[in-house]
Order: structure tokens, then C-alpha cells, then sequence
């Protein structure tokens, strides 16, 4: 007798690689129809997807140097600041301003294009032209929004280089865009790196034109004063003294300009620096308000003001000592200008040591310009008190030629100041078109010959290889959810005797022939009904007490699992093994046994057991040696009833006196109680499962209710087994019990039941 063991007591075994390949090879069907759905998708998505050409355009930047003429001739050797520069460059690539003047170049690009059919991503949507106005063309908002999407930038790793790549559906419109987006960056970045020179060219240009204007106002009044009789000639002295006056007067402007550049400059200087670092910021205005700084800005102011009076009172016949004197004031100049620079030296190096490469470079030109500015300063004062000292010498001429004298010192300062200040303006003008900026454009984007996009033989692969996965998931799915089951190993697992596994009767499907479902009367020889004489083997040798088994009954967990066919059959063997059999039709909610037979349901063993028939007459006897049959009969309202009264146990008593084997056929045991009651009153309970139909949850109810106190219950029989579906191990056994060539079965004896029943 089975042992009665609890179902869940066994751990699971952990699924092997075989089990794998099993389950691809059971559902081989979907797995083939996925990949294929997905690999002709991909080939429509290949073939109706639109050709992109890309095109890129390749800058270099590169630490602003400043304009050529203050460049050095040999630059650094290590520029540890460019990494940070070039990632805050792309962020300005990237910018909203850099996108819209781009917009409107694209869009003027447009307008003067000769094939206007070249273009396919400005081009407004149908939706849109209203919006715009009917024009083709996006407006600038959407054109910026659409280069942040179809432009990329990315910079060469460990390189100042930066790439600008656009994708288009047309060649000549994405090499236009990357181009134009070069430009406007090199435009802006240039705009940018020339801002403080063009302020400053800006300023002297409307100083020039005032000088310009006044000098030209001083020369007529000069005009006018000697036309009306004034004094037409002056002295040696007077015009000594008007030239001196006149000089430094011009100079006095001059200085008073360079100090309004200066500041301007540092103004802007400051605010930036201020931004990166305040305390440093406030660091350099201490360094140059020092006494010590001050005090010599004040000793170079007043020799170069002494040397430009010494200039002034000399001549083209100045002697050697007045050589010397100025070679003496130009030592004395350079030597305080070293003590300057030794003392910018010391306060460079205690604050660049450990500020960043864009803070150094901001803080040695905050520096720069306050020396200037300084310097600018004091020079200015020297020569306010020198040109006092010469204006009260001018205001002690004689009243006579005094007039003359101040309209000719006007004309003449005004001359002075008029080419310092043109001077400078052409000086400010080459600094700013000698400003190189920091972009360097190296290769220009190119119209493609070939598309980028797609990569078709890819696409195709990717198809194929996503629909391979798919379909491979879906088994795996498919398998994760589907509790039925499949293989002995599904049953054994449980802790479940399995008795025998039947192979699928080939020809039996929906539309086959009936008749083979009787397969051991009809086909003898084959692989099933080799199995289902293993089956007959397993059950004789299931109990081995002196009583053994007489009365077997047959059910199911739900109805199509083959039960009866198995219950028919299992008879057939036995009858076979020359025991007189037969096999009586319990199933009296959905009774079929009468239509395999092919004989009339009344009379039936209910119409014996309801004393209208006598015994004789239920007694069928079927085409099989030894086999006889007894249909349901009339089925009464209420199966469970008959089948659990004291006249079917006398019915069942008097079969066990006439027949040898008793096959019981019931109907499924969850459905109904009837296989319940018949278990109980039986030797041996046998559960039928069909393969991939079965549930394993109502697989293991059912044989709790087989496992009552009586405990009949012997076993598992998995019907409907497709060994051939990817269970070779099971298929090479079978294999062996195929139909012979010669007529003669190639039998082993025990190894037979053994391969086929275990």
C-alpha cells in the first residue's frame, strides 16, 4: 500500500539546463512565430524608415590670450584651467542666445536659398503656418527649441576640441546648420572676448570727434581774432611759454583720459573678480592703497613730469649735458618702476598660488589696471600744479598780447591733445581687430554622401534578436504561469506514486478516428497500448496483500482527462493477460462507455439495481476476448445516492464472484462526490492526469479526497504525454517498444515495464 506521505513535504528540485532546453523545445511554435513577427517588423521599420545624414563641424577652443600685439611669443606649456573652460563653452553652445541667432541666420539662409526643397527641419508644420504668419519657415522661438533637440555637442575627451553634429533628413540642411551654429558661437564668443576693447574704441572715437570739433573751433576763433586787426605775431618768449603751456595742457587731457579708460577697465575687472572671489577683490584695492605703493607711483609721476619739462626747454641744438639729463631722468624712472614691479611680484605670488587658472588670469589684469590707474592719477595731479605754475606765468604777459596769447595756447593744446587722442583710437582700433578670440573653427560640416541613420542590416538584427527574446520570454512566462502538469518528474516531485505515462494516441485528435481510442484491441503493437500493459503490470504489483486487487476505480480531477479512455483500455490489458474482465460505466452524470462499444445505454447496471432488468441482460460482452462491458442504463436524479446504497454494494459483490478484474468508471472527483463514494468502496483508486491540462493544485486535491481512512488510492496515471515535444530521455525508451520490421517485438521482459512504467 502507497504510504501516506503529505504532498508538499519534498522541496521543489531547482530546474536544470535540460529542463530549459526542454521548454524552448515544447514551445518551439510561439517562440518561431514571436521571432518572426519581430524580425518582419524590423524589416518594414528598415525599409519605410527615412534616410538621416549627419554632418559635424569641429572646433578648438582654446584660454582667451588677449589681442596678437600682448600676446607672448611662446605660450604655456600646461594649461590645467582648460577642462573647466571648454565644459563652460558648451554650456554657452547651448544657450538659448547662441540657438536663436542661429534661428535667424538658418532663416535668412532660407529666404536666400536657390533650392528651398533642401530643407525639411525648419520648415514649419501645416498646424503651425497659421501661427507664423504662412510662413514656411518656423518662427525663431521653435527653430531654437528644435536645435536643442537635433544638435548635439560633445567634446573630445582630454582635448579642448568640441564636435557639433546635426542629424537631418537632408544632407545639405544638416551641414548648413552645424555651420551656421559655428559661426554664431565664434561670433559670440569673439563679441564677448573683444567687449572691454571696443568700449574703450567706442570712447576714444567720441572723444576724437570732440577734440576734433574743438580744435576746429579754436583754429577760427584764432582766425577771426587776427582778420579783425588783433595782434597777428608774438615773441620768442611768449611763444616759448605758450608751447610749454600748451604741452602740458594737452598732456593734462591726455592723462585725464587714459585715467577714465583705466577706471572703465577696472570698473569691469573689479565687478568680475567680485563675483569670483570678494575677499580677493578687497585684497587688491588694500595692495594698492598702500602708502609704501602710492609713494613711489608719486616719485615716477614726478620724474617723468620733470623730464618732460627738461624735454620742453630743450632743442635740436641741445648739448651732451642735456643728453645726460634725460639718460639720468630714464634711470630713475626704470629703477622705481622695478621697485613696483618686485613689489606686484611678491603680492602675485601670496595670492595666485592657489586661486584657479580664469581667477589668476582676472586678478594679474585687476592688478594691471590699478598700477595704471594709480599711476594715471598721479600724473595727473603733477600736472595740474604744473600747468598752474605756467598759467600764472601766461596771466603775467602784457595785457596787449594776452588775448592772442590764449586763443593761440587753446589752438595749440587742442592740436596736442587732438593727436594723442587719434593716437590712441588707431591704437585701440588694431587692438580690437588683432583680437583673435578663443574658437578656432577646424573643419567645417560637410554634406554627406551617405546616410548615418538607419543602420538597416542592424535594425534587422536588433528585430531578430528582440523577437528571439521575446519569444523565449514568453515561454518562460508562459511556463511561470501554467500550473499544469507536464512531465512524471512534475508529479514525483510531490511526493506522488506515477504509475505509468500514456504517449498521445497519434490519429485520435478532434476529427480522428474514434476507434483508436481503444488502442490496445485496435493497435495492439503500439507504443500506448505497450503502456498501458506496463500500467497493468504496475497495479497488480501495487499491493501485495493476500486479497490483492480485484475492483479498480478510474477518475480524473475535470472532465476531457482521459479517464475513460484509460479505464477502457486498462480493461482491454487485462483482459489481454487472459482475466476474465469487465468494465461497468459509474459515470452516470456525462456516461460514455455505451458509444465506444457502440451498443445501447438501457439496459444498464441502474435499471439492475432498480430490480426493472435482470442480471444477465447488463452483461455485455465486447469484441475482446475475455472483456465484457455494462453500461449506466437510466440515469437517476440523484448518482450519489445509487452509488453509496447497500444494492450497489450487492451489484459490486456479484461482480467480484463472476469476474476477475472490476474496472470502475467515475466521474471526475472534484466535480462531484460519486468518485469519492466509489473509492471507498474499491481495492485500489487510480487518478488520471492529462499532460499540460491537468492543474497541479487540482491534481493534489483530488488525491486528498482519494486519501481517505480506506486510503485506495495507488497512483498517478499522466495520460496524453507528448515525449516526442522535447523529452528525448522518455523519447529513446519508447523508441525502443516502436513497431518492429520483421512482425516481432523486441521485448526485454522486466526492462519493458520497468522503461515504461516508471
Amino acid at each position: 500500500m502507497v504510504e501516506n506521505i503529505k504532498l508538499s513535504e519534498r522541496e521543489p528540485e531547482s530546474n536544470s539546463f535540460k529542463d530549459y532546453i526542454n521548454l524552448i523545445r515544447n514551445n518551439i511554435i510561439p517562440i518561431v512565430l514571436i521571432s518572426l513577427t519581430g524580425l518582419v517588423v524590423a524589416i518594414i521599420y528598415a525599409i519605410k524608415a527615412p534616410d538621416i545624414y549627419k554632418s559635424s563641424t569641429v572646433l578648438k577652443i582654446s584660454k582667451p590670450q588677449g589681442n596678437i600685439l600682448d600676446s607672448p611669443l611662446i605660450p604655456e606649456m600646461q594649461d590645467f584651467g582648460s577642462d573647466r573652460l571648454v565644459a563652460n563653452e558648451i554650456e554657452v553652445l547651448k544657450s538659448y542666445t547662441v540657438r536663436e541667432n542661429v534661428a535667424k541666420a538658418l532663416t535668412e539662409d532660407y529666404k536666400n536659398a536657390n533650392r528651398k526643397s533642401l530643407f525639411k527641419l525648419i520648415l514649419s508644420r501645416e498646424a503651425d503656418k497659421t501661427k507664423n504668419g504662412g510662413s514656411p519657415v518656423q518662427s525663431i522661438a521653435n527653430l531654437a527649441d528644435m536645435l536643442s533637440k537635433k544638435v548635439s555637442i560633445e567634446q573630445k575627451r582630454g582635448l579642448d576640441i568640441v564636435e557639433i553634429s546635426v542629424e537631418s533628413p537632408s544632407a545639405y540642411e544638416a551641414s548648413v546648420i552645424a555651420n551656421e551654429y559655428a559661426k554664431a558661437y565664434k561670433d559670440f564668443s569673439l563679441r564677448n572676448s573683444r567687449l572691454k576693447l571696443t568700449q574703450v574704441k567706442e570712447f576714444l572715437a567720441d572723444q576724437r570727434k570732440e577734440k576734433q570739433n574743438d580744435l576746429l573751433k579754436a583754429e577760427e576763433n584764432l582766425r577771426q581774432y587776427q582778420q579783425a586787426g588783433g595782434i597777428v605775431a608774438l615773441d620768442e618768449q611768449s611763444k616759448a611759454l605758450i608751447d610749454q603751456l600748451s604741452k602740458f595742457d594737452a598732456d593734462k587731457h591726455a592723462a585725464e583720459i587714459e585715467l577714465i579708460v583705466s577706471e572703465k577697465n577696472l570698473s569691469k575687472y573689479r565687478d568680475e573678480l567680485k563675483k569670483q572671489d570678494p575677499r580677493l577683490a578687497d585684497y587688491l584695492e588694500s595692495f594698492v592703497a598702500e602708502p609704501y605703493i602710492k609713494a613711489l607711483q608719486e616719485q615716477i609721476a614726478e620724474q617723468e613730469i620733470q623730464k618732460s619739462i627738461a624735454l620742453s626747454g630743450s632743442n635740436n641744438n641741445a648739448s651732451r649735458v642735456d643728453k645726460r639729463v634725460l639718460a639720468d631722468y630714464d634711470a630713475k624712472i626704470n629703477s622705481l618702476k622695478i621697485q613696483v614691479e618686485q613689489k606686484k611680484a611678491v603680492y602675485k605670488a601670496g595670492i595666485l598660488a592657489s586661486s584657479p587658472e580664469e581667477v589668476k588670469q582676472l586678478t594679474k589684469s585687476v592688478m594691471e589696471e590699478e598700477i595704471k590707474s594709480q599711476g594715471a592719477r598721479a600724473s595727473l595731479q603733477k600736472l595740474n600744479s604744473i600747468v598752474g605754475s605756467y598759467e600764472k606765468k601766461f596771466n603775467s604777459l602784457p595785457s596787449s598780447i594776452i588775448e592772442y596769447a590764449r586763443k593761440e595756447r587753446e589752438r595749440a593744446a587742442l592740436e596736442k591733445l587732438y593727436l594723442v587722442v587719434e593716437e590712441k583710437y588707431q591704437e585701440a582700433m588694431v587692438n580690437e581687430q588683432s583680437e583673435p578670440g578663443n574658437v578656432l573653427i577646424i573643419d567645417y560640416g560637410r554634406i554627406a554622401e551617405t546616410p548615418s541613420k538607419p543602420n538597416r542590416p542592424l535594425i534587422v538584427l536588433i528585430g531578430l534578436i528582440l523577437g528571439v527574446g521575446m519569444g523565449v520570454g514568453f515561454a518562460f512566462v508562459r511556463n511561470y504561469f501554467d500550473n499544469t502538469i507536464k512531465t512524471p518528474e512534475d508529479i514525483e516531485r510531490r511526493n506522488i506514486n506515477v504509475l505509468a505515462w500514456i504517449p498521445k494516441i497519434e490519429g485520435l485528435g478532434p476529427g480522428g478516428n474514434k476507434e483508436l481510442e481503444f488502442i490496445v484491441a485496435k493497435k495492439p503493437d503500439s507504443i500506448p497500448a505497450e503502456a498501458y500493459r506496463a500500467l497493468r503490470t504496475r497495479v497488480q504489483f501495487s499491493k501485495f496483500d493476500n486479497d490483492g486487487i480485484k475492483t479498480i476505480l478510474v477518475t480524473s480531477s475535470a472532465p476531457s482527462e482521459g479517464k475513460t479512455t484509460s479505464a477502457i483500455n486498462l480493461a482491454g490489458s487485462f483482459a489481454q493477460a487472459n482475466k476474465k474482465t469487465i468494465i461497468i460505466d459509474c459515470d452516470l452524470r456525462k456516461p460514455r462507455l455505451h458509444n465506444l462499444f457502440k451498443a445501447e445505454r438501457y439496459p444498464g447496471f441502474t435499471d439492475y439495481v432498480f430490480g426493472e432488468v435482470e442480471f444477465e441482460q447488463i452483461i455485455r460482452k465486447s469484441n475482446v476476448n475475455n472483456l465484457y462491458y455494462s453500461t449506466a442504463g437510466t440515469i437517476p436524479p440523484n448518482p450519489s445516492e445509487l452509488l453509496g446504497s447497500s444494492h450497489f454494494d450487492d451489484f459490486l459483490n456479484r461482480l467480484k464472484s463472476e469476474f476477475d478484474m472490476i474496472i470502475v468508471d467515475s466521474p471526475p472527483i472534484i466535480a462531484v462526490t460519486d468518485s469519492e463514494i466509489l473509492s471507498r468502496k474499491v481495492d485500489a483508486s487510480i487518478l488520471v492526469v492529462s499532460a499540460e491540462t491537468t492543474e497541479a493544485d487540482l491534481m493534489t486535491k483530488s488525491i486528498e479526497l482519494l486519501r481517505h481512512e480506506a486510503n485506495t488510492f495507488i497512483g498517478v496515471l499522466l495520460n496524453n504525454f507528448s515525449y516526442r515535444a522535447g523529452y528525448g530521455s522518455y523519447y529513446k525508451y519508447y523508441y525502443y517498444y516502436s513497431r518492429p520490421s520483421d512482425g516481432q517485438k523486441r521485448l526485454k521482459g522486466v526492462s519493458k515495464n520497468r522503461v515504461l512504467g516508471e
